[in-house]
């Protein structure tokens, strides 16, 4: 007869308790000289260990405020390819390089170099622009890169002779289009995130909340934002929900670790997650969370400082991406 296997657990499966582990973090970032960057979709104990929270816009400026000569930057890949490129002298870490974005990957390089080669053989004149959800390889490919937070100003800085080639969400492309009068050429890529609201739980829970607010981002599809109260970034939100001084219900339609700096600007509002629907199932549930985002945790952050690694390393498309960045994101 033989014995059953005992495994051990891997030290994934090691228990450690979270307060230990971020004063490790705490010591280490003195220890390293190092500051950490914190996106508002990370874990709402992420966030309140970092020194900058915040959306991509913010984060992008803030990298460049950075005195301390390392980066921790909890978010993903693409977030982390634009503060070293922003800063290029710093050393920028991830907690986990495998966290990517569904937007970013929906936009190939080769593929968008291939469909603007083809635009031009048809003798389009058009400019390229580029949500900042986009790897540093097609940013530099673009003439200008948005941010939920600037994209109307941008496209107004886009001469009125030419197209718009808006990469990769056409969701957000779309509602530019219609807030700026702006037709645009649309790259059909979409979030994951975004992308899975159940527009019949959400206009239930309106219901359900007399005097509910509806907030969605605007990487949602055009049926959530036909009904949304207020459509912007999670800085918008999070600015919006601050000046109002009325307690009010919000029915959040964005990825629901938002509501985590939501409830710390304004404790005086309720915040409710719109629900997504579960593609395994079709059930649905208050699970819009990124799986990119959450492979950030506090123990990865804490084994990046400790080991100086995995790092950002500069690559040399990033010169031309630099260029395009701080034209967008820092100069006025």
């Amino acid at each position: 007869m033989s014995l059953p296997i005992v495994m051990s657990p891997t030290p994934t499966d090691v228990y450690e308790d979270p307060l230990d582990v971020m004063d490790e973090i705490d010591r280490l970032k003195i220890e390293k000289d190092a500051t950490i960057l914190a996106h508002f979709y990370v874990d709402g104990d992420l966030q309140d260990i970092a020194d900058f929270t915040g959306d991509s816009l913010k984060l992008a400026r803030d990298a460049t405020k950075v005195t301390t000569g390392t980066i921790v930057f909890c978010g993903v890949h693409f977030m982390g390819e634009s503060a070293k490129i922003l800063s290029p002298q710093k050393k920028v870490l991830m907690p986990d390089l495998l966290a990517g974005c569904s937007l970013a990957e929906s936009c190939p390089a080769d593929k968008l170099a291939a469909y603007q080669q083809e635009l031009r053989a048809q003798g389009r004149d058009f400019q390229t622009v580029a949500y900042i959800n986009t790897s540093a390889a097609v940013k530099a490919l673009c003439d200008w890169i948005v941010t939920s937070g600037n994209a109307r100003e941008i496209i107004d800085r886009v001469p009125a002779d030419k197209e718009i080639l808006f990469v990769p969400d056409q969701h957000l492309g779309r509602y530019l289009s219609a807030v700026t009068g702006r037709p645009m050429i649309l790259w059909p890529g979409s979030c994951m995130v975004h992308e899975v609201f159940s527009i019949q739980d959400m206009l239930r829970a309106k219901k359900n909340y007399p005097g509910s607010k509806i907030m969605a981002h605007p990487e949602c599809p055009a049926n959530i934002l036909e009904h949304a109260d207020i459509i912007g970034g999670t800085e918008k939100m999070r600015k919006h929900v601050a000046a109002v001084a009325e307690p009010t219900t919000f029915l959040v339609a964005t990825e629901a670790n938002m509501i985590h700096p939501l409830q710390k600007a304004a404790p005086q509002h309720t915040f409710i997650p719109v629900a997504g629907i579960m593609s395994s199932s079709g059930e649905t549930c208050a699970c819009n969370r990124c799986p990119h985002m959450a492979r950030n945790t506090l123990q990865k952050v804490r084994d990046c400082l400790r080991d100086g690694k995995p790092e950002i390393v500069w690559q040399p498309y990033f010169a031309q991406a630099e260029a395009v960045l701080r034209r967008s994101l820092l100069e006025g």
